[in-house]
């Protein structure tokens, strides 16, 4: 897979692409991920991006030109399955969107920032229009870390057994995991529950089936989601 980044300022993704298990999966020839400095298709002796918006209100907005050069180069040597812009105005973001992306074979992501981008960048190149929740962020930064982390540990190979996406919480969209323990058994007072010391693997997994059900109605009912 392929994941390229456009930002207004990429240094703001760099040290997080370069982590853990997304870093990890760099190494292995997983994932290439590239992030594209919007500057660099600036042409102007300046290097603007950003102008005020038509219209007038408060803050700037990245203009279209940068934009616009970056993509067409980058569709120019390649098709992508997915251009995914992070917008507040987008579906939001879940766990079934994860798995579709991580079967792309390539995925731009457009990363706004200050009041956003011009609206001509969505409507032209703009293939999902996604939220990753009902608040606002500096830049589309953020949502994009959040995305290429939720795809990338999905894809085969990429985690180890124990960390397989296979039993992750809310894999596929609709329930809780039960909660995990590890050593010591006791801690400050607080004991891991018995029967998963008991070593008797039906009544443990019963009780995980309880715990999963027991918290999937919690997170239901807090979400307004029943």
């Amino acid at each position: 897979m392929r994941i390229d980044v456009i930002s207004a300022v990429p240094d703001s993704l760099i040290s997080p692409l370069n982590t853990s298990i997304i870093k990890r999966a760099q190494e292995k020839k997983k994932v290439e991920i590239f992030v594209h400095n919007l500057r660099d298709y600036a042409y102007d002796k300046h290097k603007q991006i950003d102008d005020k918006p038509f219209g007038g209100g408060p803050g700037m907005l990245l203009k279209p030109e940068p934009f616009f050069e970056c993509i067409e180069k980058l569709l120019s040597e390649r098709s992508y399955d997915y251009i995914i812009y992070p917008t507040p105005g987008g579906k939001f973001y879940n766990q079934e969107l994860a798995k579709k992306y991580s079967l792309a074979q390539n995925i731009m992501i457009i990363a706004g920032h200050y009041k956003g981008i011009d609206d001509r960048v969505r409507q032209k190149f703009a293939t999902d229009e996604i939220s990753i929740g009902n608040y606002i962020l500096t830049g589309g930064e953020i949502p994009a870390l959040v995305i290429i982390d939720s795809v990338v540990r999905l894809i085969p190979g990429v985690l180890n057994d124990s960390e397989s996406a296979l039993n992750d919480s809310l894999i596929d969209g609709n329930y809780i995991e039960a909660p995990y323990y590890t050593r010591p058994a006791e801690y400050k007072g607080m004991k891991v529950p018995e029967v998963l010391l008991s070593g008797n693997e039906k009544k443990i997994k019963e009780w995980k089936e309880e715990q999963s059900r027991i918290l999937t109605e919690k997170w239901k009912k807090i979400n307004n989601l029943e």
